[in-house]
C-alpha cells in the first residue's frame, strides 16, 4: 500500500505539472464520477492544486470540485508527457486528466470521487483524519492525545490507524518502532511519554526525509524509500527481512502477522526490548 510519503510526493509532483493548466480531457471508470462529469464538464477547467492528506490525494478544479483518489493496495498515479506511451497497460486507467503538455493517469485506484469545496470540508473520512505526519504544523500534542486514547491496544496497530497518526503504512510503522527501540507488541498503556515522544519524533523525521527532493522531471515513478542508506539492498531496517541479521546487533529478526489486517510486523527482540 503507498504510504504517505509515496502519496505526498505524487500530490508535490502532480502539483508541479498541472498546477495552473486547463484540462484538455478527462475520463474516468467510475460511474459516479461520469454523470457529475457529464453534469457539469470538467474539460475546460483549470487545475487549482494537488495535494495530500495522509494517504489521501486531492486534485481540485476550477468551479469548486474535488477528486478524492485513494490508493489502497494496488493504485498508483503516473504522469506523463503527452503522446508518451504508458508503462501500464491502458486498462488499468481509472482516472486520467490530461492537459494540452501532460497526462496524469490513475491505475487501478479503487476510490475516486469527485467532491464539492463544502463536501470535502465535511467528509466523514478526511475529517477523522489524525494529525499528519508531513503536516508542517503537525500536532505532536494532539498525536500523543490520540495514542494515549488507545491505551490497551499495541502500539503497532495504533501507528497504523489514520484517525491516530495520518500517513505511516506497515513499512514506515516497523522502521520507527526499530529506531524508537519500542517493542511493536507492547500496549499503549505501558509505554511511557518520553518513549511516545521519541517515537513521534523518529515518525516525522523518517517520512520527510522521504520527500526532500522530489522529481524534478516527468515520470511515471515517484520516487522510492528508505529509511537507512539509499543502496536498495540495504534501505530498511527490519521490514521484509524476517529471518536474517539485525543490522545493530546481530539478532535475528522476527515476523509474524498482526492486527485486524493481519498485516506482518518485523522487528528485533534485543534492539526492541
Amino acid at each position: 500500500m503507498p504510504e504517505g510519503d509515496t502519496i505526498f510526493r505524487a500530490a508535490q509532483t502532480l502539483h508541479r505539472v498541472l498546477a495552473g493548466k486547463t484540462i484538455t480531457r478527462f475520463e474516468s471508470t467510475f460511474p459516479a464520477i461520469n454523470r457529475i462529469d457529464e453534469d457539469t464538464p470538467i474539460a475546460g477547467r483549470t487545475i487549482e492544486s494537488a495535494s495530500s492528506r495522509g494517504k489521501h490525494l486531492l486534485i481540485a478544479f476550477s468551479g469548486g470540485l474535488v477528486l478524492r483518489t485513494h490508493m489502497r493496495m494496488s493504485g498508483s498515479w503516473h504522469i506523463y508527457p503527452t503522446g508518451a506511451r504508458w508503462k501500464r497497460p491502458a486498462r488499468d486507467m481509472r482516472v486520467l486528466v490530461a492537459t494540452a503538455d501532460a497526462v496524469a493517469v490513475g491505475f487501478n485506484v479503487p476510490v475516486a470521487e469527485l467532491l464539492t469545496t463544502r463536501a470535502v470540508a465535511r467528509h466523514t473520512v478526511l475529517r477523522a483524519l489524525g494529525p499528519d505526519l508531513l503536516d508542517a504544523s503537525f500536532n505532536s500534542d494532539e498525536a500523543l492525545r490520540r495514542i494515549r486514547a488507545r491505551g490497551a491496544e499495541p502500539i503497532a496497530d495504533v501507528l497504523l490507524d489514520q484517525r491516530v497518526i495520518a500517513g505511516a503504512g506497515n513499512v514506515f510503522k516497523c522502521e520507527i518502532l526499530f529506531a524508537a527501540g519500542i517493542d511493536p507488541f507492547r500496549r499503549v498503556a505501558s509505554i511511557d511519554d518520553a518513549a511516545l515522544g521519541r517515537m513521534l519524533d523518529v515518525a516525522v523525521a523518517q517520512l520527510k526525509a522521504n520527500v526532500m527532493s522530489p522529481a524534478q522531471t516527468l515520470s511515471p515513478a515517484f520516487g522510492r524509500r528508505t529509511t537507512r542508506n539509499l543502496d536498495p539492498r540495504e534501505a530498511l531496517w527490519v521490514y521484509g527481512r524476517g529471518g536474517q541479521a539485525c543490522r545493530t546487533c546481530g539478532t535475528t529478526i522476527m515476523s509474524r502477522a498482526s492486527g485486524p489486517d493481519a498485516r506482518l510486523t518485523y522487528w528485533c527482540p534485543t534492539c526492541q526490548r
